[in-house]
Formats: C-alpha cells, structure tokens, sequence
C-alpha cells in the first residue's frame, strides 16, 4: 500500500457535543501522539486557535518542534467546528487562519461552506491561501453543502481553485445516505487532500440524533475505530491504496464514551489497528 501519514486530531481531547473545552493540555496531547507512534496532530481551536495569544501560538510550536511533531492542517475557530452558520466568517477574513497556519507550519486549513453565497468568498480565500503556498479544505459535513457527492462534486467544480481539496469523512456520508467506498473515492479522488476516520453505528435507537438536509434526522451510536459493525475501513483503505493517495490519515474520534478508558488506551489500539490497514494487512 501507498504510505500514508497518520495524524492525531484534538478531537480525542474533546467531548462529542462539546468542543471547546480540552480534557487534556496541549502538551499531554503531544505526548500522547509520540506514545502511540502518530506523525503528526489536526489542530482544533479547542487547543489553539486565531483566538490565541502569539505567546500561545509559539508554545505550541514549541512543543510540537521538541517532540518532532508536524501540524497537518488547522481547524482555526469553533465555528468552524461547531458547523454553524458563522462558520462560513473565516472565508470573509481568512488572514488570521493564513498566519495561523505558517506559524504552526500548517500546510491546509479547514473551512466550512453554508451556503450558495458562500461560494465567492471561498473562491477569494483560496487564491490568498495560494500565495502564501496554502491549501483549504471542506469536510463531507452533514447541513453544509457538502452533504452528497453531487453536491460535494459540484461545489469543488464550480470552486475551481487547484489549492481547494476536500477531507473525505466516510461517517458524516454515511448519515446522508451516501457511498463511501472504492467507486466513490475515485470519484473525488481529484480534490481529496485529508481523510478523516471515525466510527459509528447507525440505529434507530441510537444515543446521537444527528439532523442532515438531505437525509433528515439520523440516529447513530459512537463506536471506537477499531471495533467491527461500524465504518469498513478496510473498503476505505482499499480505496484510498487504489488512487494512490499518501496524504495524511486523521483519526478523528472525540474522547471515549467509555469513562473508564482514557485518551492514552483509546488510541493505542486504534494506530495498532489503523497500521495493519496502511500495511495491507
């Protein structure tokens, strides 16, 4: 198989629901991906963000630098994250992300879109990020408008800009009725730059209500990366090994439901389970 860089996302320092508040500081955080052997971390605004100090920003990179750590791509503000409608602000004012990415030595940023208007300031942003040699990415994000490949694929046609990727989430596809697997993956294929991996079960009497456009309300339970029943991620890999991608791989699994597993036991067996599949095993 392609190798393919594993990243760490905040997320495993975060409740589900709750996404400002770390359970965790950033330093144990970084502590951890070196534990578990991960390349790098996908920053959330939960551990720094274009809210943070300069004195802030530059302790992070300093810890990052000292652990041999690498930032694959920022998630600047809880908006963003929150997928609200202010989410779509940082595309208007896209600087504070710019130098938030350079100073962390961040290669991608995470937008979010919410609509047709959204399109143009996207658009404007992207062609600052490429001056500065910067790429931006949306999620497959349930109440967006990339919810289905045919929106997804339309958005990014009529986005047209080289440095405007995509960060494939077979999870968030899955609750709007959507493929995700070896047929849809060569149809992005073009614009993936990320990949997000998180797991679930969907149930009708699962214990997450979830709202999307397209597919209404969707009820879901959370399971961890590498138990069975839930995404099929061997599909996934085997996808993503047939076009070649090499770009980084994130886990991005919030903190375990289980009160009595920590962040440390949670994503030991997740990067064991995550290298047999990058191997081909």
């Amino acid at each position: 198989m392609t190798k393919m860089k594993l990243s760490v996302s905040c997320r495993i320092a975060e409740g589900f629901l709750s996404k400002e508040e770390a359970s965790m500081s950033f330093e144990e955080l970084a502590d951890l991906a070196v534990a578990t052997d991960y390349d790098a971390i996908c920053m959330r605004a939960s551990q720094v963000g274009v809210q943070s100090s300069r004195e802030e920003i530059r302790n992070v990179r300093r810890i990052l630098d000292d652990r041999g750590l690498h930032v694959t791509m920022i998630s600047g503000d809880f908006d963003i994250v929150y997928n609200n409608e202010r989410g779509p602000n940082c595309l208007r004012n896209i600087t504070p992300y710019l130098d938030l990415a350079e100073a962390l030595g961040a290669p991608m940023i995470r937008v979010c879109i919410k609509q047709q208007e959204d399109i143009a300031h996207a658009k404007n942003a992207a062609d600052q990020a490429a001056e500065k040699g910067l790429k931006l990415v949306h999620q497959c994000h349930v109440q967006s408008l990339f919810e289905t490949l045919d929106d997804i694929e339309s958005r990014l046609e009529e986005i047209d800009r080289p440095n405007f990727g995509l960060i494939f989430e077979a999870a968030n596809l899955e609750q709007c009725g959507q493929d995700y697997g070896l047929s849809t993956i060569k149809r992005l294929a073009p614009w993936i730059e990320n990949v997000y991996l998180q797991n679930q079960r969907i149930s009708p009497t699962g214990a997450i209500t979830l709202d999307t456009w397209c597919a209404g309300p969707v009820s879901i339970d959370l399971c961890e990366i590498h138990e069975q029943g839930g995404i099929d991620f061997v599909e996934i890999f085997n996808g993503l090994s047939n076009i070649g991608f090499d770009g980084p791989v994130t886990v991005h699994q919030s903190a375990p439901e289980d009160n009595s597993l920590t962040a440390l036991g949670a994503a030991t067996p997740t990067v064991d389970y995550l290298k047999k599949l990058t191997a081909g095993k």
